[in-house]
């Protein structure tokens, strides 16, 4: 065999172990049992240490040194292969199995804290959790940004200054188009009722189905908060069920739907190797939001679920379907990011991008988290904070350790902004497939132009190969400066 033969046969091990590990995560949050959350600590610490050993073995070095590239896949193969060798063989082993083992436990810990309002409770686990992080950072930064370190985890190639940069360009429009909505005479009423959750469950995966997730390949079950696990054959999705608010299950499933269509539509040839995923997080969000919002929050899907939740829970008290496409897309400066409208969401995301940044830095400790948080979000929503798990809470990114991961979420919807734009130019029918509830035709255009790639290509290229042009925030601001200006009647 030669060296590529025996990389890969190697590395399909090392992927199938992570997946493997992926398993017990979902399990962790959907399955297992209050009381082996220590257990499963110890668990996904031992196989992280397996994980980190093979990741890191020598051999991979003589490999990449003598292994042959035959085309563009095995260029991209190995180009993952030496980028995550070159990353891992900066941790130290102790310190990636003392992460996995405490970021596995403070998950139960934030769960139980965000249930009873208790940031106390939360506290010292966090302080654990960010002093861990610091140390991993500054071992991958070489003597650079500590938290440019973490966010090349979840997108190659960006940076805090290159993402601040976009930040500072949206916040305009953002804070205009806000001011204007919520000035406008024209307020489109809420959704308000007793919606049971065994209806709910039945409404949601006929939503999921919509869209084109396979269900021989996956499941949908009920987590704290709402993710996305496994990739391939294997693609696992939750949701969370609120009975007096049913957008917040079917927009959740939604989302988690476009990640798990990503994971799924990767070519088949790329399983268990490290094309066989999704290639950033911003270009997995790309698809979770143009899912939700573009497509999910359109006027013509809307009025496909309007009838669909009339038929299921009877009359709505809203009258039509266009007053239901407006409490779809009501603008309120709600506490709740995975709950926010589209023009809040990425301001929500800004704050937390700062924080985490400072926290990361060493110019903000966790002690004085809570308080710089409720600070900054009466500043930036005009509401205080009225409790710890509509707050610093209310996610459960930092509980694992996924610092950042927020800002891929913002790039996401800016990367779901421009495919929008190059996906309604490319599939004319589109809306009338929507208002029967299809969303495959968009599935479809997705998977050919973006997601069957998998990670063959960089992040902001595969997102310029599917659009046809240069990704930037132009089209998203657009989007919504023209969608909002017609529902509010600016």
């Amino acid at each position: 065999m030669s060296a590529m033969d025996d990389l890969m046969a190697y590395q399909r091990d090392t992927e199938a172990l992570g997946q493997v590990a992926g398993r017990l995560e979902w399990d962790q949050e959907t399955m297992m049992p209050r009381g082996a959350a220590e257990q499963r600590g110890e668990e996904i610490g031992a196989l992280e240490g397996i994980l980190h050993a093979r990741r890191t073995d020598p051999r991979i070095g003589d490999w990449l040194e003598k292994a042959e590239p035959e085309d563009e896949v095995d260029e991209a193969y190995l180009r993952h292969i030496r980028r995550s060798f070159e990353r891992q063989t900066k941790i130290p082993a102790a310190l990636a199995v003392e992460l996995a083992r405490v970021t596995s436990v403070a998950q139960g810990i934030w769960a139980e804290a965000r249930a009873a309002n208790d940031v106390e409770q939360f506290l010292p686990t966090l302080e654990k959790v960010v002093a861990l992080k610091r140390e991993q950072a500054a071992h991958l930064a070489d003597g650079g940004d500590l938290y440019d370190a973490l966010i090349d985890d979840y997108e190659e190639g960006a940076t805090a200054e290159s993402l601040g940069a976009m930040f500072d360009r949206m916040r305009p429009r953002l804070v205009a188009l806000r001011a204007a909505v919520m000035g406008a005479a024209h307020q489109p009423a809420p959704l308000r009722g007793h919606f049971p959750a065994e209806a709910q469950m039945r409404l949601a995966r006929k939503l999921a189905s919509g869209f084109g997730y396979d269900w021989a390949c996956g499941r949908l079950d009920l987590s704290v908060h709402p993710f996305s696990s496994g990739s391939g054959t294997d693609t696992r999705i939750t949701t969370r069920v609120v009975e007096g608010d049913p957008f917040n299950c079917f927009y959740s499933t939604i989302h988690e739907t476009g990640h798990a269509c990503y994971e799924q539509g990767v070519d088949a040839d790329y399983l268990l190797t490290p094309l066989g995923g999704g290639v950033s997080m911003g270009v997995h969000e790309s698809q979770s939001r143009i899912y939700e919002n573009q497509l999910g929050r359109s006027r013509p899907f809307t009025g496909w679920l309007y009838a669909q939740m009339t038929d299921t829970f009877g009359d709505l008290g809203l009258g039509d379907a266009e007053a239901f496409h407006g409490a779809v897309n009501r603008v309120h400066a709600g506490f709740i990011r995975t709950e926010a409208d589209e023009v809040h969401y990425n301001l929500h995301i800004m704050l937390r991008f700062a924080l985490e940044r400072e926290l990361i830095g060493g110019t903000l400790e966790v002690r004085d988290l809570e308080e710089a948080w409720n600070t900054r979000f009466a500043q930036d929503f005009g509401v205080a904070v009225d409790q710890p798990a509509h707050g610093m809470l209310q996610d459960v990114h930092w509980s694992v350790g996924l610092f950042g991961y927020f800002p891929t979420y913002a790039l996401g919807n800016v990367y779901a902004g421009c495919l929008n734009k190059a996906l309604r130019a490319a599939v004319p029918g589109m809306d009338e497939a929507l208002a029967r509830g299809d969303a495959t035709p968009a599935t479809e255009w997705l998977r050919e132009n973006l997601q069957r790639h998998g990670g063959l290509y960089r992040p902001r290229d595969t997102v310029r190969r599917a659009c046809g042009f240069e990704p930037d925030e132009g089209p998203l601001l657009d989007y919504l400066e023209a969608k909002f200006s017609e529902i509010y009647g600016l």
